[in-house]
């Protein structure tokens, strides 16, 4: 099948050292396992190679990014434009140098965490329990076990839409919870950090403890997307769920976690559809029950598929 998209830009890409894929599923790259394909799915090789890509691509297409896929829900209708996954190869880098660590964007938190360890550098141990990529806990400022992504930033560095480099201090995010006022059209690419020495058992300890809280009380093995809903001001987010009678509730395959009812599941063939269906029925249930409103910390992309458009708040 022909991807005009593809061929209208093939020319203004003569020159893009990365991969470029067209109509490519997303399905298989993001942790619910469920939603349509990207229009273009666009690799960089490097930082040069996607301020190229990103010259290269007229304004009017849309330019989206994904990460590992752990906190993204896809729609079935797929995902328009060009779609950019930075590469471990180009954006997975590490470097330490005293109690401070560079990253690429497309490094796991996890690695981070490792890396942290085995430098004696402490501060870290919160991202051992993060299923996610350094891009995605930038944008979101992803924490953990009261720790969050903003205490240990120093600066950023991003390409913009015209495929302008920029480092942005911790300041310029603009952190607040789960969230980061940055501009939207800035790929984050690197960062630095700053954690403090501590022993390599006191960091190994405390990595154990998120790990052992994580197995415990979060279903780790199943198809998921994370936390699903932010934590509402003075509420945590599961126990409005619970209280509503969400906890176990389904909509085709996909089912709220009965271990951790903040988690939505894809325990079958459950398509990004039901899974937002689903999500959008929680927030109903329980701004009926206690008036607070939900707000969704996955990130959902795309248009939506043959199941139709899915009201916030099932259009309450």
């Amino acid at each position: 099948m022909t991807n005009h998209l593809l061929d209208r830009l093939r020319d203004r890409l003569d020159g893009f050292r990365g991969s470029l894929q067209p109509d490519q599923p997303l399905a298989p790259v993001v942790w619910f396992r469920a939603g349509g394909p990207a229009e273009i799915l666009a690799m960089p090789a490097d930082q040069e190679d996607l301020a190229f890509l990103m010259r290269a691509v007229p304004e009017e297409v849309p330019v989206t990014v994904i990460g590992l896929g752990s906190n993204l829900l896809v729609r079935d209708g797929g995902v328009p434009g060009v779609v950019i996954r930075l590469s471990a190869r180009g954006f997975g880098q590490v470097s330490v140098e005293g109690t401070r660590i560079r990253v690429g964007a497309a490094l796991a938190d996890r690695r981070v965490a490792a890396h942290a360890l085995e430098a004696g550098i402490g501060g870290f141990a919160f991202y051992h329990g993060i299923p996610g990529g350094i891009g995605g806990a930038l944008r979101m400022n992803a924490g953990a076990n009261g720790v969050e992504t903003r205490e240990r930033v120093l600066e950023v560095v991003a390409i913009d839409r015209r495929g302008e480099r920029h480092v942005l201090t911790n300041a310029d995010m603009g952190y607040s919870y789960r969230h980061s006022s940055a501009a939207d059209d800035l790929i984050f690419v690197e960062a630095l950090y700053e954690g403090h020495a501590e022993e390599r058992e006191a960091i190994r300890a405390a990595m154990d403890a998120v790990q052992e809280h994580r197995e415990t009380a979060q279903p780790i093995k199943s198809r998921t997307g994370g936390s699903t809903f932010k934590n509402p001001p003075g509420d945590k987010a599961w126990q409005l769920i619970d209280a509503a009678g969400c906890r176990g509730l389904s909509i085709g395959d996909a089912q709220v976690s009965e271990m951790h009812c903040n988690f939505l599941l894809n325990v079958g063939n459950a398509t990004g559809h039901d899974l937002e269906l689903l999500g959008e029925t929680v927030r109903a249930r329980v701004l009926e029950r206690s008036g607070i409103r939900l707000d969704w910390e996955i990130k959902r992309i795309g248009r939506f598929g043959p199941g139709g458009v899915v009201e916030p708040f099932l259009g309450a």
